[in-house]
């Protein structure tokens, strides 16, 4: 459990409380990315092809346009890491039901299992830095992200204390708009 008494008063930030946190953010994401970039290295893939097997395992028959909205890259770099999942047989393309136009990602079995294994020691560090921390950090923690994140994304997240379930979270437990 943190330790309260010792923490700043978020309204009274000082420069270098500020400076911490963000040499924080990147050890953290060092850290965060050191194992699956070492397995994906392995592979002859980066970061790119990791994001983009982490977003399409999460959303199963995303469209292309959807997956650029969310990576904010280029078609181009895009495309040249889609091809090269799509040769390797960790995704699969189909076309839309409605508007054949439209690409549908999807991942493979090998996809599911790379996905899984990149982000298992992912997962096994938020999950104990969570338990460390105790369910007000993790909702304070979650806060302070969905602040950093910018405004038109944050209707992605259910974040409770920020005005409670979005749309993006009713569509995604089945619910209307």
């Amino acid at each position: 459990m943190v330790d309260v008494k010792g923490i700043a008063n978020p309204l009274f930030l000082r420069e270098e409380e500020l400076r911490q946190a963000i040499e924080m953010l990147f050890f953290a994401y060092r850290d965060f990315t050191g194992e699956p970039d070492t397995i994906l290295a392995g592979l002859g893939l980066g970061r790119a092809h990791h994001r983009v097997i982490y977003f399409v395992g999460r959303n199963p028959g995303i469209t292309v346009s959807e997956l650029l909205r969310i990576l904010r890259i280029t078609k181009q770099s895009l495309s040249r890491v889609l091809s090269h999942l799509v040769e390797e047989q960790y995704i699969v393309q189909r076309p839309g039901e409605r508007d054949r136009r439209q690409r549908l990602l999807s991942l493979t079995q090998r996809g599911i299992e790379l996905e899984r294994r990149l982000t298992a020691n992912q997962r096994e560090r938020i999950a104990t830095a969570f338990r460390n921390a105790g369910a007000e950090a993790v909702q304070g923690f979650n806060l302070v992200l969905h602040g950093i994140i910018d405004p038109e994304d944050r209707p992605r997240f259910d974040v409770p204390g920020v005005g409670g379930p979005t749309a993006a979270a009713r569509l995604k437990a089945g619910g209307k708009r």
